[in-house]
């Protein structure tokens, strides 16, 4: 018994340096084609990869920034309330997900509740503003019910709107003035204003029928991580319901509470028994499996990927182990086995796929960066695909999957290779 442990002890050994080495010719086999004359389609490889995986990663990016709600789900709330099956489509002109109702009225049921510090609803519209010098510009208006204490809501503090509720429809109760309204850096640049302008109402929203609403910025502030993307202003709810036509229902995209999380969730749940209640953590990637339309998108990407890259390596693999077949019987003829050709022709394989799914990681941050840059100078107010560190596995789980789909063919191309057949070629 002794000896057998040895011989373990031993083979094991043997065992992990056979791979090291293995692993090592396969990195230098790798390397000696990329510095060669015959790197041509080694790059090509890597760059297919690179490219499908980029891709994967605007699309899932785009899915992301729908499930989350991009800038507008920038705050410090504690609870969030959202209608049922929401999907947060407000980033792109003229597309919006469902509204919950009667807002203004529950938001202060929530308010009057123990344990919770404040409530607002707050609702997303992309509304075409003026400046006195400038041209219309879209922004993404968010209203909100702001209070003594200063909220984050959108990447903005609500510390420059005077606080108060909403008045009623025949202006009849107490609030702060119309019209405030607080710009971050991006939307001021857009809009080519400074505080204290007067921003016209354009587009859509204006009415034949009465005159053009108009604000007056309060303040221009930074935003936070999506300020360089992302023109976003904060209004009092009562004028972007008016603007939207939404005061008749006192509707917003969702409600906000701040306090005690248990608390807030219960009075969440008491106002809108129907609805979605929330904790609010950031961007949460699990919030693709609750949007019907993310999920479907980043599901079709992920087949699409799986199915392009794993067609191209396995291609370009076998065509690499054809033209190889010498040097396969070069380590046959030294006494490599067959197990250990093989081995090295899926780690080379593997590590191609590895190296174009790192360059592809990187030109899908870019790519998303790139899309949310010219997507708010264009057709929307607002990024449109978030980034997630969780983008990085995802994308080399993916690419690692796809080499190991299309590794059986190069294998059986170097299988059928042998000493005798091509040193009689």
């Amino acid at each position: 018994m002794g000896g057998d442990d040895e011989f373990d002890v031993s083979s094991g050994g043997t065992r992990r340096a056979r791979w090291r080495g293995l692993v090592g010719i396969s990195v230098i086999r790798l390397w000696k084609r990329m510095v060669t004359t015959r790197s041509g389609r080694l790059v090509a490889t890597i760059g297919a990869v690179a490219l499908t995986i980029a891709l994967l990663v605007v699309v899932t990016g785009i899915a992301l920034g729908l499930a989350d709600g991009g800038a507008v789900a920038d705050d410090d709330a504690d609870v969030r309330i959202a209608p049922e099956e929401s999907a947060t489509l407000s980033a792109v002109d003229g597309v919006e997900g469902p509204r919950l109702g009667a807002t203004n009225d529950r938001a202060e049921t929530i308010r009057a509740e123990d344990g919770v510090a404040h409530a607002s609803p707050v609702l997303v519209e992309p509304v075409q503003l003026e400046s006195t010098d400038g041209d219309p510009r879209t922004l993404l208006l968010v209203g909100v019910v702001p209070d003594d204490e200063p909220r984050t809501v959108g990447g903005l503090s609500t510390e420059s709107l005077e606080s108060g509720g909403p008045r009623d429809a025949d202006d009849s109760s107490d609030g702060p003035p119309a019209g405030e309204i607080v710009l971050s850096a991006t939307a001021a640049d857009r809009l080519e204003a400074d505080a204290e302008e007067t921003l016209t109402v354009t587009g859509p929203h204006r009415s034949d029928e009465r005159p053009a609403p108009s604000f007056t910025a309060s303040a221009v502030e930074t935003a936070g991580d999506d300020d360089l993307e992302t023109p976003i202003a904060l209004v009092h709810l009562r004028d972007l319901q008016t603007v939207a036509g939404a005061d008749g229902g006192q509707l917003a995209d969702h409600v906000l509470i701040w306090g005690d999380a248990d608390a807030a969730t219960a009075a969440a749940a008491e106002a809108y028994p129907d609805a979605t209640v929330q904790a609010t953590d950031g961007t949460d990637p699990s919030a693709l499996f609750g949007d019907g339309l993310a999920f479907a998108t980043s599901l079709l990407a992920l087949i699409v990927g799986v199915t392009i890259c794993a067609s191209f390596v396995a291609t370009t693999a076998g065509m690499t182990v054809n033209e190889d077949r010498r040097t396969l019987a070069v380590l046959e003829s030294v006494g490599y086995p067959t197990h250990s050709r093989l081995t090295i022709i899926a780690v080379s394989t593997l590590l191609t796929t590895l190296c174009g799914a790192l360059l592809g990681i990187i030109l899908g941050v870019g790519g998303i960066h790139a899309l949310n840059t010219v997507a708010s100078a264009t057709v929307a107010p607002g990024a449109v695909a978030a980034v997630h560190p969780v983008f990085v596995p995802y994308a080399i789980v993916v690419a690692l999957v796809s080499g190991l789909v299309a590794v059986p063919y190069p294998l059986a191309v170097a299988a059928r290779t042998s000493v005798l057949a091509e040193v009689g070629r």
